[in-house]
């Protein structure tokens, strides 16, 4: 069972008309000709022990919001808070002290560990990034902690992660990130590069750590049935915008937005005879640009609903008649396109 959230409680994080651009340069001596604008205005609130899932299709901007909150990026406009703190306007300093409470998990386990340190080496390298976090007399006990905490035998510390399996990998990078106890835990595609099987221990593994530590998780997947085991809440991302948000039984169960339609409608159907009665909305064309969005909505030109207006007006995000945020002009709850409990548990 996920927690509970509490909104009337003060956010972890606020994402306030966050918009991060990326320079186009061309020619002989590479001029600026222009600008890919990744993240184009988008804001969210993350509660203390709440997951909130982003998914989206590959690169709708996603892994740009993760960088830009670590400070990895620098946003164009728009805030970003962190209890308070405004961190769009902090130094290098104060940002450096921050990151102990905001850690990030990667996508590729392996590429993350550096292969010439041993694991014991890899958890106590934050501590050393950060003294007087944890005395170094007591660096040995709390590895063999937290080895034991994410499910590695500590009799493994002097080895190196080539001996290790993608998802015992990803368990190393788990307590890496775990050293410094932080408040906030941003999972990058964390579990898309490893097997079903170790999908679902790691996935159980960081529901544990959080009623355990209190943690809060910004899960970034475009996974849907991952999304929908892990996630409080839901936020649904499209070239750059947030189209739909609400929590898990607002988005599987009365989806209003028809992108969100259309990715629930893609997913998998666990007996295949049954996929002649099950309805799928099969999307035409590719996804645009971002260097030259559409005008107006950004999904209206892979969309059946759209008429004039979508053109001309870009949809604001509101709460609708079903009671959660969508972005759409034409937004309504279709039942036709949301899928059963057992499709959406694959």
């Amino acid at each position: 069972m996920m927690n509970k959230v509490k909104e009337k409680d003060n956010p972890v994080l606020q994402v306030k008309d966050l918009v991060t651009s990326f320079p186009i340069k061309g020619g002989v001596f590479k001029k600026k000709i222009g600008d890919i604008q990744a993240v184009s205005g988008i804001s969210f609130n993350i509660y203390p022990g709440e997951t909130m899932g982003l998914v989206g299709e590959s690169g709708c901007g996603k892994s740009t919001v993760a960088r830009t909150i670590i400070g990895l990026e620098k946003p164009e406009s728009g805030h970003i808070y962190f209890e308070g703190q405004d961190l769009t306007n902090i130094s290098h300093g104060d940002m450096r002290n921050l990151r102990k409470d905001v850690q990030l998990i990667f996508q590729d386990p392996l590429s993350a560990l550096h292969p010439k340190m041993t694991v014991k080496e890899l958890i106590q390298e934050p501590w050393q990034n950060h003294p007087g976090v944890l005395d170094k007399k007591y660096w040995g006990k709390e590895v063999v902690k937290l080895m034991e905490l994410v499910g590695l035998n500590p009799d493994s510390k002097n080895n190196y992660p080539h001996q290790f399996s993608g998802g015992q990998a990803q368990r190393i990078n788990i307590a890496r990130a775990l050293a410094l106890r932080p408040k906030l835990l941003i999972c990058d595609e964390s579990v898309s590069a490893l097997d079903v099987s170790i999908q679902a221990q790691i996935i159980n593994l960081l529901q544990d750590l959080q009623k355990e530590l209190g943690i809060s998780y910004l899960f970034i997947s475009h996974d849907l049935s991952v999304v929908r085991h892990i996630c409080n809440r839901i936020a649904v991302m499209y070239l750059g915008k947030v189209m739909e948000v609400g929590d898990r039984k607002d988005i599987f169960q009365a989806p209003t937005h028809p992108y969100t339609q259309a990715l629930l409608s893609a997913i998998p159907t666990p007996n295949p005879w049954d996929m002649v009665k099950k309805k799928e909305i099969v999307l035409e064309g590719d996804i645009p640009s971002p260097a030259n969005p559409p005008s107006g909505c950004r999904f209206r030109t892979r969309c059946w609903k759209a008429q004039e207006v979508c053109r001309k007006e870009e949809p604001e995000l509101l709460s609708q008649s079903c009671g959660h945020l969508s972005a759409c002009h034409f937004a309504e709850v279709d039942k036709t396109y949301i899928p059963t409990s057992k499709e959406a548990r694959i």
